[in-house]
């Protein structure tokens, strides 16, 4: 999947060595100096007698690595996460060694690292009204769990709405997108079972499985013939010492895969566990109203039956501009998770107004928000208004979800194409929003992130131990709600600051043609 170049890997290598060599030897002389001049007390501000809370590699990581460039994460925003967004400016008097300092200036930047997708998560003309009056009538929080006194209309409806959304039977709700699969994994399978994980799940699947007390292995990333063996040969032997049939088998999957951007080879991947009848559980956080013709995720995308694939497993906090998350599956399923499942028997329930935001983005995308939708609004100032401005505010009171859902692949397929022709490593599939842009160096990664803010973009660095150690990225994020300007901005800036860090690893497009064009008159 990744081509790292050989003087990279090498240069690279050579940085982490120089990094971490450096780093234990000035902890080395930290402790030399700390023995002479204060004998008898502890260490690094430790309480004598107590053991020092973070030790070991995590610890070292994060005082000699991590906080060199903790500057360019945890940036506090003064706006909605729109298109463009007020970034607050932070600074520190120590270089990062103890802690950031927030100021009182604000920065306008081109937002290319939120998750909204489809834009919802700004101001709407047909959910933001609905919201305010949920508000109205619900309040805030039901401040109870679902089992108990947590449970709306506005629950009941929504679940009714996603489980007809993506094509289940049935559906619930939870509070939280990331403990929606580290708390039901465990309540869907335990000790006696087997997991199945791709090798690049997410954090919460990993947790999750750790969690459930089943045995678990890994195949290798969005490899069918290598799950198909792995398979084959843990049915053949059974359980761990007793040799047993295993009591259940989940091969847990993802739609699109956040740090690579990659879609799931989800037809392959049914085949294999339909020909070893195993069930199947697929996150679709990232994929679920932002890939599909009608926003229905990864099964509509690649022609997957939703009715093939056991457990779908969605959050409301990317595309459709919510929090939250849901499963969807068989009513036994989903009777059997209301009645075992921790998260939904003791957490809150979630709030109403963030309930109402996710029915309205789904009737949105459905176009079941009215034709009608602004035509007041557009009569009430048309006159008032010159006939160019009149064009964009019937773009904008008529962004239907069909425009939206359109609008979010032209974007992602533009910026993609764009970003490798400037000789960008990009990894991921076409109609993906989520598209990585391969750093590498560690001294690169907090220099094209502070570089770009300095020109008024905000884009995502990732780092260890979100990545393996040599596979440093930035991740763009692209939204319906950018426009084909704001877009091209993004590139100018991304491919000067490219320029100078010193992160284009492949041939410009139009030095690759000058050389094709020079072998065709040297044959």
């Amino acid at each position: 999947m990744v081509r790292m170049p050989y003087v990279t890997a090498v240069t690279t290598l050579l940085s982490f060595g120089v990094i971490f060599g450096f780093g234990h030897l000035r902890d080395f002389f930290l402790r030399l100096l700390h023995s002479l001049h204060f004998a008898g007390e502890p260490a690094g501000g430790n309480l004598k007698g107590y053991a020092p809370i973070c030790v070991g590699p995590e610890d070292f990581y994060i005082r000699r690595f991590f906080r060199r460039f903790e500057d360019c994460f945890s940036r506090p925003i003064a706006s909605k996460p729109d298109a463009w967004f007020d970034l607050v400016e932070h600074c520190s008097n120590d270089s990062n060694k103890t802690r950031l300092n927030r100021t009182a200036r604000t920065s306008k930047c081109l937002n290319l690292g939120s998750y909204n997708y489809l834009g919802f998560a700004a101001a709407d003309e047909y959910c933001t009204p609905q919201v305010i009056q949920s508000l109205k009538k619900y309040s805030a929080s039901t401040c109870s769990a679902r089992v108990d006194g947590g449970n709306t209309k506005l629950h009941v409806e929504l679940e009714e709405m996603v489980a007809r959304f993506v094509g289940k039977p049935a559906a619930i709700l939870f509070g939280m997108g990331y403990a929606t699969n580290s708390a039901i994994i465990p309540a869907l399978i335990g000790k006696g079972g087997l997991i199945i994980s791709d090798a690049f799940n997410h954090n919460s699947i990993v947790n999750g499985a750790r969690g459930s007390g089943a045995s678990i292995q890994v195949f290798q990333h969005n490899n069918p013939k290598h799950l198909e063996d792995v398979l084959r040969e843990q049915i053949a032997a059974g359980q761990p010492r007793i040799n047993r049939p295993w009591k259940k088998i989940i091969v847990i999957v993802e739609g699109i895969y956040s740090m690579e951007g990659e879609l799931c080879k989800l037809p392959e991947i049914i085949a294999v566990c339909k020909k070893y009848k195993v069930y199947t559980y697929i996150d679709e956080a990232h994929s679920i109203g932002a890939v599909g013709k009608t926003g229905r995720g990864v099964c509509e995308l690649l022609g997957v039956d939703p009715a093939d694939v056991d457990i779908m497993m969605g959050t409301f906090t990317k595309s459709f501009g919510s929090y939250g998350g849901y499963i969807a599956a068989s009513e036994e399923i989903v009777r059997h998770l209301k009645h075992t499942c921790p998260a939904h028997i003791y957490a809150t329930s979630m709030s109403p107004p963030g309930v109402q935001q996710a029915i309205s983005a789904i009737k949105v995308i459905l176009g079941e928000d009215g034709s009608t939708r602004g035509t007041s609004e557009f009569r009430t100032c048309r006159f008032l208004i010159s006939p160019v401005s009149e064009r964009f505010l019937m773009q904008s009171l008529f962004q239907t979800g069909a425009k939206k859902l359109a609008r979010i692949r032209e974007n992602s397929n533009f910026f993609r194409s764009e970003l490798q022709k400037m000789g960008f490593e990009v990894l991921g599939d076409n109609d993906s929003p989520v598209m990585p842009i391969m750093l590498y160096n560690p001294a690169k990664m907090p220099a094209f992130s502070r570089e770009c803010l300095r020109q008024s973009v905000a884009v995502v660095t990732v780092s260890f131990p979100a990545t393996p150690l040599l596979l440093s990225r930035a991740r763009i994020c692209i939204s319906a709600s950018h426009s084909r300007q704001d877009l091209i901005k993004g590139l100018e800036v991304i491919s000067k600051v490219g320029d100078l860090v010193g992160i284009k690893y492949f041939p410009v497009e139009h030095e690759k043609t000058a050389s094709s064009e020079k072998l065709k008159k040297l044959e």
